[in-house]
C-alpha cells in the first residue's frame, strides 16, 4: 500500500548542542555518547491507500545506546486518538517502518519497539514556537535558536538526512517525557524543526 505524508516535525533530545547526526548521518556519537528523544509529526496532508491521514498528530520517544547509524533503537509510538482504525493501523505501519518507504530505515536501526498507543495529541504553532502534548507524556515546545538577522532560522540545508534535507537549529524551553518507563526533561537542549515530505 503506497503512503505519503506532508507536514512538519519537531524533535528534542539530550545533546546539549546542536545535534551531530543531522551532518554526520549518524556516524558522529550523540554529545552524551547516547541519544534519548522525544518527537512529534503534524500531518498536514497524508494518506495511505485510500485512507486520509490528513490533520493527525503523532508522537515518538526514541532511546538510542550509542552512534543513531549503529542501531539497536529502542522506539514506542502515541498516534492520534481522533484517528479511525484504518488509519490509526497505517499510521502505526509507517512509524514502525514495517510499511517501506522514508521510514522504513527503523526496520534496520529498531531493535525493540515498544508498540503504540492512542493519546490525546496536540501541535499547535504559536509565532516561531511549536508545542506538543501528548496526553500527560510529553510536554515539548521548541523554538528556532537567534542568529545574526533577526527574524531569520539558523538553518542547516541540503542535507543527506533521512528527516528532510533543511533542519532549523532550534532549542527546546520544554521538553518533560513520562513514556514507556522512562522519565526524562531535555528542556535547553538541542531542538530540530524540520519540514517533512514523506513516502513510501
Amino acid at each position: 500500500m503506497s503512503w505519503s505524508i506532508k507536514g512538519e516535525l519537531i524533535l528534542n533530545c539530550n545533546c546539549t548542542v546542536f545535534c551531530p547526526c543531522v551532518v554526520s548521518l549518524g556516524k558522529h556519537p550523540p554529545t552524551e555518547g547516547y541519544c534519548q528523544a522525544w518527537m512529534g509529526v503534524r500531518i498536514d496532508k497524508g494518506k495511505a491507500g485510500k485512507t486520509d491521514l490528513s490533520g493527525l498528530n503523532v508522537g515518538m520517544v526514541l532511546d538510542i545506546p550509542g552512534n543513531m547509524g549503529r542501531g539497536n533503537w529502542t522506539v514506542g509510538a502515541y498516534i492520534d486518538d481522533r484517528a479511525s482504525d484504518k488509519a490509526y493501523k497505517a499510521l502505526e505501519g509507517i512509524f514502525s517502518g514495517k510499511s517501506g518507504g522514508t521510514t522504513g530505515l527503523f526496520t534496520m536501526l529498531v531493535g525493540n519497539y515498544l508498540g503504540s498507543e492512542r493519546a490525546p495529541i496536540t501541535f499547535e504553532t504559536e509565532g516561531e514556537k511549536r508545542r506538543l502534548t501528548v496526553g500527560k507524556n510529553i510536554l515539548g515546545e521548541v523554538e528556532p535558536i537567534g542568529g545574526a538577522n533577526p527574524g531569520k532560522e539558523v538553518k542547516v540545508t541540503n542535507t543527506g538526512y533521512w528527516m528532510g534535507p533543511d533542519i532549523t537549529i532550534a532549542q527546546a524551553t520544554k521538553g518533560r517525557v513520562r513514556a514507556f518507563g522512562r522519565v526524562w526533561d531535555f528542556s535547553g537542549r538541542s531542538a530540530e524543526i524540520c519540514d517533512i515530505d514523506w513516502r513510501g
